[in-house]
């Protein structure tokens, strides 16, 4: 007879009460767990779901290619050698959008429903560029190699950008959507973490690079699973350049802004922490601290979404990435570099996804590829041009940090006084709309200032 005492699912009756509790409690947090990661990778459909888990699985192989990178190119060279490979890398991470800026734009105008494919390729070829740059990792052909990772990176950032909108079942939920899905691909990277620092632990960026490749085939098989996009061509949006509206322009500017100093905090730090010999492990904290903040801007924006207009979430990014540069400056360490890490992801995280979400709204989907990149290569320039500051001369760190924090600011008030009569007409526009002269209308920056 069965009665299920071999069976470790089944309470047995002579069991301890302590022990009784103790499975229930796990079997019921290892359900909750499993119920939330279903809902988040699906409430939003299956076009959603595969396109974040393609995002998840992008994200996490970048993240692994950064650390063995990191543990190759800065942190066991001397300091001059660091500061020659730092500038190296960073043009290399600039000349992608030199070369996929005027090009993938105009592909994805002539060629809107190519976002799949344009998915799927730039996971499968970074496969093989991860696989390649194992043989070659002590050689200077891991610089090409390097470089053309990182234009299928971006490629595949833009498509995914491009195409988030057409997946979702209600496009009034984009900043929502645009939180999300970043949600997700930050627990790709804190999954595959663990991994990348033991590849740094054991000396082996070869293994973390192989790591990175089989993260790399999840996206390309995740991406390959989407259903057929299909785009309405016919419309002279597909064939002309509408101009972006103003306000979209002024908050690309901000957010590249925000961008901007993102870049250059970032290295100005970890020039510091390698003068007082803190390594690579350390960093990695600053790192994870800056993704806590990402996810922490990710929990919070579909809320302020709700409240707020997307210009004033830029804004709030001004002001977190300020405030944290002028405390950090005070009393400068590995506490207060993390609280600032944190920051400047959290700061990065609010003004890109509120950007995002005005664009995609503002922007018909035929020229929204373009848009997109032309953005995405704008921040990019931002944040490379910061990160080139800290390296060409030695700043010391507190006076670093407080020039970041004054340029927060001064950057915040030019945007908004750029931004107001735009904010204003638009008010304006909807109180003269019949029938809306006694509704208020929605929160905007005036509301902020």
């Amino acid at each position: 007879m069965i009665d299920g005492s071999d069976d470790p699912t089944v309470e047995r009756a002579d069991a301890p009460p302590r022990r009784r509790r103790l499975r229930r409690a796990v079997r019921s947090s290892t359900a909750t767990v499993a119920t939330r990661v279903v809902v988040s990778f699906g409430s939003r459909g299956a076009g959603f779901s595969r396109l974040a888990s393609s995002h998840a699985g992008s994200v996490a192989g970048d993240a692994l290619v950064a650390l063995a990178l990191a543990g190759t190119l800065f942190f066991s060279v001397p300091s001059t050698e660091a500061r020659q490979n730092m500038a190296l890398y960073l043009l290399l991470t600039l000349a992608p959008f030199a070369v996929i800026g005027p090009m993938l734009g105009g592909v994805y105008q002539r060629f809107p429903a190519a976002y799949r494919s344009g998915l799927v390729a730039s996971s499968a070829l970074r496969v093989l560029l991860a696989v390649a740059m194992t043989v070659f990792i002590d050689s200077v052909a891991l610089f090409p190699l390097a470089f053309t990772l990182l234009v299928l990176s971006r490629f595949h950032g833009i498509s995914r950008s491009s195409v988030l909108p057409v997946v979702l079942a209600g496009r009034h939920e984009l900043v929502s959507a645009n939180a999300h899905i970043a949600r997700v691909g930050v627990v790709g990277a804190a999954v595959v973490a663990p991994l990348g620092l033991l590849g740094g632990w054991l000396g082996t960026p070869w293994l973390t690079l192989l790591f990175a490749a089989g993260a790399y085939g999840w996206s390309a098989v995740a991406a390959r699973r989407l259903p057929p996009i299909e785009l309405e061509t016919d419309s002279p949006v597909a064939r002309t350049h509408p101009a972006v509206p103003r306000p979209v322009r002024l908050t690309r500017f901000a957010t590249a802004a925000v961008r901007f100093l993102n870049g250059y905090l970032m290295v100005l730090v970890a020039f510091a922490f390698r003068d007082v010999d803190r390594g690579a492990v350390d960093f990695g904290f600053l790192i994870a601290a800056g993704g806590v903040g990402y996810v922490v801007a990710a929990m919070v924006t579909p809320l302020l979404d709700r409240r707020l207009a997307e210009e004033p979430m830029v804004m709030a990014g001004l002001a977190l990435e300020a405030g944290a540069a002028f405390v950090a400056a005070q009393a400068f360490g590995l506490p207060a570099a993390t609280a600032l890490a944190a920051a400047a992801g959290l700061a990065w995280g609010t003004a890109k996804f509120g950007f995002d979400g005005l664009l995609q709204s503002a922007v018909p989907i035929g020229a929204r590829g373009r848009a997109f990149t032309n953005s995405e290569t704008m921040f990019q320039i931002a944040w490379v041009i910061g990160a080139l500051i800290p390296i060409i001369p030695a700043i010391p760190v507190e006076l670093g940090l407080t020039l970041a924090g004054i340029a927060a600011l001064a950057i915040q008030v030019v945007y908004a006084a750029a931004l107001m009569p735009a904010v204003v007409g638009r008010r304006d526009a909807v109180i003269a709309l019949p029938g809306k002269q006694d509704e208020k209308p929605d929160p905007g920056v005036l509301d902020v200032i």
